[in-house]
């Protein structure tokens, strides 16, 4: 059997019993299976068997409404807050937008670290300093665990798996700074 195109989303029908049929695989799948498909790259379509309307967005939703509700916040209640005000507002036809424009600037500039990360350890003279392998695979632990799955405009190279120490205090705070940044520019929308 031939290995699916990755570029082509994972046709996922949901039965009137609200099953969820994976067509490539020819099995049922649950919504954390759904989940996984998508972090591991793969885009997903999911769409009513009887009706044909797509279902997609619904789905996605309630995936991360579940992970929001065990505890995973990935979403602050701020942002939570303005995504329902711009329902209401004129701010709903910009929101879309420049949600998908922020998300596409995390991707670029992940890109973009990793292929600086890659370019340091082979042509800098950082690179000899002792403990400069450590730093970087901390460096990479980082960005995978802040980006695990956002693979989707990512052109870098992939961050190593190897075992990691967690990234240095001073990292997370810029990384806090920046986005109460992003939320201050929400809010004013």
């Amino acid at each position: 059997m031939a290995k699916p195109d990755a570029a082509t989303p994972l046709l996922i029908k949901r039965y009137a019993s609200r099953r969820l049929y994976n067509t490539e695989t020819s099995d049922y799948v649950t919504l954390e299976d759904i989940a996984t498909f998508i972090r591991d790259g793969r885009e997903v379509k999911i769409v009513d068997l009887k009706t044909g309307d797509e279902l997609t967005r619904q789905y996605l939703l309630q995936i991360i409404a579940e992970h929001e509700g065990r505890g995973e916040n990935v979403l602050p209640v701020d942002v939570l807050t303005d995504l329902v005000r711009s329902y209401t507002s004129q701010a709903q036809t910009v929101v879309p937008q420049f949600l998908a424009a922020s998300f596409e600037m995390l991707r670029e500039g992940q890109s973009k670290m990793m292929e600086n990360m890659a370019a340091m350890s082979s042509t800098s003279p950082m690179a000899k300093m002792p403990g400069f392998d450590q730093l970087q695979r901390q460096q990479q632990a980082f960005l995978k665990a802040m980006m695990g799955g956002w693979r989707g405009g990512a052109s870098g190279p992939a961050p190593d798996d190897g075992d990691s120490a967690p990234a240095p205090e001073g990292d997370m705070d810029e990384i806090r700074r920046q986005l109460a940044a992003l939320q201050e520019r929400i809010s004013k929308l």
